[in-house]
This record gives C-alpha cells, structure tokens and sequence, in this order.
C-alpha cells in the first residue's frame, strides 16, 4: 500500500508539473441554438444585462427584442422600437437607448422595458455606445459622417460632430472622457475628446485594412481592433500614441470585439469564416491565440456575460439571390436574402 500511495503522489506531482498544452483543455462549444419565429429575420448589434440575465437584439424592422438567457425565448419587444440596428443599456440611470435607422433612438426603462419616448436627432443611425466619464451616449451617424451625443439622463441632444468617414464602426471609452471611433472605410482610428465634442487625432494602422469592432483594455491603455480586409487580424494599439503593438490572424467578416479583463482575454466573432477568435493577453505588449472555435455562417455579432463567461451570438439561414445587390465588400456571396424562421441565438460556453 505504500508503494502504491507513492506512486500516486509521485503521479498527482508530476500532472502538477505539466504545461498547460500537455493537459486536457475546455474549449467554447455550442450549448443551445434557440430559434426565434418571424418573416425575413434582418439584425445588427446585441447587448446584454447579466443582472437580469437579458439579452437585448437590434431586430431592425422587428425593433429591439428582449430575450430571457434562463428561459431561452423572446419575453418582450420593446415598444415604438422600429428600425433598431441595437441598444446601448445604461444601468446607473435605469435607462436603454436604441439606435434605430431612422436618426431616431427609442428611451426605456431598464427596470421595467417600458417606452419613456422615441427622439428624432438626425437623418440616420448605426450604433450607440456609452461614455461613462460624461455620461453621454454617443450615437454614429455613417450616412451623415457624424456623432451625435445625448445626455443619458435626459435623452436631450448636446452635441454634434462632423466626421471625415461615412463607415463610423465600434466605438470604446476610456472611462476618462476619450473616446476611440474606428473609421472602416479610412483605415484608421480616431480619438475624440467626448467633453469638448472634439477629433483630437487619427492614427493609421499597421497591417489593419476595414477596422471594424473595437474594445479597449482601459487599465492598461490598450485599444483591440478587428479588422476585416483580405488578411484579417486583431490589431492591438497603444491608446495614448496610437502606435501598433501587435497584430493577430482572426476569421474574415468581424464585427465584434469584446475584451474581458478579469481573464485578460479578446473574443472575436468573425461571420464570414463562422468562428470565435479568443487571443490572450500576457502583457500589455504580448499577445497569443488562446482559441479557435466554430460558430455558424453569419454570427458576427456577440455579447459576453462577465459573470458566467458565456458568448451569445445571433445568425440566420440564408442564400444569395443574384437578382438583388450582394455587398461584396464583405464576401463575393454574402447572402442578400435570410429565410423565415430561421433566426437564432446562439449560446457558446466552456462546459
């Protein structure tokens, strides 16, 4: 028995020992794929509330749905939410602002999911984003080449900013009051003083073509850009000079970057190669890929739970009719007609 008890401390030691490539490892796998019934799904941007374990979808015609993570269904759509690319949710105020097509954005409560009002401040919309240093949203207006930027405790206008790009993609804050804008169609990302509403600089970016979702490690002052193009990385920047650090391969056709800081993790969620991107962050300077898992065709948005570390995305069938406009910038066959009842929430998690 000795002998025994011997080897298996001699055994437990040396797994001890082992690198981390040597062991089993936990990799995102597909957990549910919920389908959620309706004619010609169209989608943009997703949120997520881990409080309440809600999942917020910019539905565009369809308005913002309101899905029930636990539940696994729709539980409501918010009213007088039409044309909503996504929403912006601003718990300190109990406010979620969308961002709808129109130049409109739709207020509601967080708490309840009620309409407070729908507010017209331009011709058009993409996205919203938060800057909690001034407590503003900040809404980008490609069409118009424009910020606008509310007041997130009243909803009220106070200010607008031209913009030389007509591509105005992710959005991050520093938490200070910069705010970092990339601008797909210029190559390059701008910093922008959110008090004085003002571009307070444009840097290029090294190896980076069509820069797209953007998310910031704000302790360590770093900016994580996925860029689409025909060799698509993650690029990592330098938040105070704008300089290059280091720039990873990714799956064509990003749109989301998320950063998690308590893992020191990027997640990338690329629609046109159908994966999820994680790079992992060793220093503020180095950078390696930690994973690569599948997803679904067309899954090029996401949210990730801070809380259970789950990645939601959103995706639907569909098929290039050749009759209609195909955006080839993103893919010779980017599908330009989705079928009905087919758009679903996907769930990823390391089970």
């Amino acid at each position: 028995m000795i002998g025994v008890r011997r080897f298996c401390c001699c055994a437990v030691a040396l797994l001890a020992l082992l690198p981390a490539a040597g062991r089993a490892q936990s990799f995102y796998r597909l957990e549910s794929a919920t389908v959620i019934p309706g004619a010609s799904p169209n989608w943009d941007y997703v949120a997520i509330d881990p409080d309440r374990s809600f999942l917020f979808i910019g539905r565009r015609q369809d308005g913002v749905q309101v899905y029930d993570i636990a539940a696994r269904k729709v539980i409501h759509r918010i009213e007088n939410s039409e044309g909503a690319d996504g929403a912006v949710l601003v718990p300190e105020f109990d406010r979620g602002y969308s961002a709808n097509e129109d130049g409109s954005t739709t207020v509601f409560a967080l708490s309840s999911l009620k309409t407070i009002t729908r507010t017209k401040f331009g011709d058009d919309a993409d996205a919203a984003f938060y800057d909690p240093a001034t407590k503003q949203i900040v809404l980008t207006q490609g069409d118009s080449k424009q910020l606008a930027f509310l007041d997130a405790r009243t909803g009220k206008v106070t200010a607008k900013i031209k913009m030389a790009s007509e591509k105005l993609e992710g959005t991050a804050a520093d938490g200070k009051g910069l705010l970092f804008v990339a601008e797909r169609d210029r190559n390059l990302v701008a910093r922008i003083d959110a008090a004085q509403h003002a571009v307070t600089a444009e840097w290029p970016i090294d190896r980076c073509e069509q820069p797209t979702g953007l998310a910031m490690d704000r302790a360590q002052r770093r900016l994580f850009v996925g860029c689409r193009g025909k060799a698509p990385v993650l690029a990592v920047l330098d938040a105070d000079s704008g300089k290059t650090i280091a720039a990873l391969d990714i799956g064509r056709g990003n749109d989301g970057v998320v950063y998690d800081p308590d893992a020191h993790r990027i997640y990338t969620s690329n629609g046109i190669d159908a994966n999820l991107v994680i790079i992992d962050q060793k220093t503020p300077d180095t950078y390696v890929l930690e994973e690569a898992s599948t997803t679904r065709p067309g899954a090029r948005t996401m949210a990730l739970d801070p809380k259970t570390k789950d990645v939601y995305m959103v995706t639907a069938e569909g098929a290039v009719d050749p009759t209609k406009p195909v955006n080839r910038s993103a893919s010779p066959f980017y599908p330009n007609t989705y079928f009905s009842d087919t758009f679903t929430v996907l769930t990823f998690a390391r089970r």
